[in-house]
């Protein structure tokens, strides 16, 4: 039951991963606005977006803190997700 939701979060990670540091940048410069959507969506290229510093291949550097860092990648994802 663990394999097929991998599977839609690995795809979203791979889409995402053009623009990660696009959407980091932006978030950095937005998030103390009240509306920050639309900036983070633009800068991802999709009607979605993560504002985790992590990505798959980042969290696998960390194997002592990967519960905890997969948790904030997870929460990092836009609400629509």
């Amino acid at each position: 039951m663990v394999i097929l939701p991998m599977t839609v979060v690995k795809r979203f990670n791979d889409c995402l991963m053009p623009t990660h540091n696009e959407v980091q940048e932006t978030y950095q410069d937005v998030k103390h606005l009240a509306v920050i959507d639309i900036f983070l969506t633009t800068a991802s290229g999709y009607q979605f977006y993560n504002i985790s510093k992590f990505t798959f291949d980042s969290l696998v550097t960390d194997p002592q803190n990967i519960e905890a860092n997969f948790k904030d990648y997870l929460a990092g994802f836009s609400s629509n997700i």
